[in-house]
């Protein structure tokens, strides 16, 4: 998740914070099927005009849909304008602060059991190959953006912006990288070893698809960052050219 996209879920659940849109919400997302702006009015007990400004407030934040369609018995020619009618948006809100990735961590979980089944190898096994591909996968995504041969400059951007996406939180100091978050603050808290090496394999695998083959990622586990830690190397040193 992108800075703008926080900023967008922030936008859409600090609407929720007026009274009378919330009550709007929760009455038209408890209904079996979309309501007009009257329904709507007459639910929650406000003027129509205020029900149609809060209403049209919450499909402009991402939180309601709006459809239209005539009252049952009225179709054909005479039949008036279809109403407006709104229901609840298709679109998912999550905001954790810190920022976590518990969906992320369930899905790579679930691959790893699924895989470990399929393939008869160990489950922590087949959860670091999942998380390595995964992150392969965002790490060739971003090299793609910045092209093949990227400064080394724009690469470590391009690498910080991979990582804020996963909700590390990178911090750049000369000697490489801190991630002062961990998405999986919870699971890691209560499965330590588990977890830190899916994170590991996840940024890893993020390093390989961008070719970033100056920075190495290790264990380095600290109370008040992510476990995962990121090393500078000097070109002498890196084992691969980056660009």
């Amino acid at each position: 998740m992108s800075a703008e996209d926080l900023d967008a879920r922030l936008a859409s659940v600090a609407s929720l914070a007026e009274p009378v849109r919330r009550q709007l919400y929760r009455y038209v997302t408890g209904q079996p099927e979309p309501v007009s702006r009257d329904q709507a009015a007459r639910g929650v007990g406000v003027a129509h005009h205020v029900a149609k400004f809060h209403l049209d407030r919450l499909v402009t934040d991402g939180l309601l849909d709006v459809a239209y369609r005539r009252p049952p018995g009225r179709d054909g020619p005479g039949a008036g304008r279809p109403a407006k009618v709104y229901r609840r948006s298709a679109r998912q809100v999550d905001i954790t602060l810190p920022e976590r990735r518990y969906e992320l961590a369930g899905r790579l979980l679930a691959r790893a059991v699924s895989d470990a089944e399929h393939d008869g190898m160990p489950i922590d096994a087949a959860l670091r190959r999942a998380a390595t591909e995964t992150g392969r996968a965002r790490g060739e995504e971003a090299r793609r953006r910045v092209g093949p041969r990227p400064s080394r400059t724009v690469l470590m951007a391009a690498t910080a912006e991979a990582l804020e996406g996963y909700g590390f939180q990178p911090r750049t100091d000369p000697d490489g990288v801190s991630l002062t978050n961990c998405p999986f603050h919870t699971l890691a808290r209560d499965y330590t070893d588990l977890v830190c090496q899916m994170n590991l394999a996840l940024v890893n695998g993020l390093l390989v698809g961008l070719r970033a083959s100056r920075l190495t990622a290790t264990l380095d586990p600290a109370p008040t960052r992510c476990c995962v830690r990121l090393a500078k190397h000097s070109a002498a040193e890196a084992p691969d050219a980056q660009s």
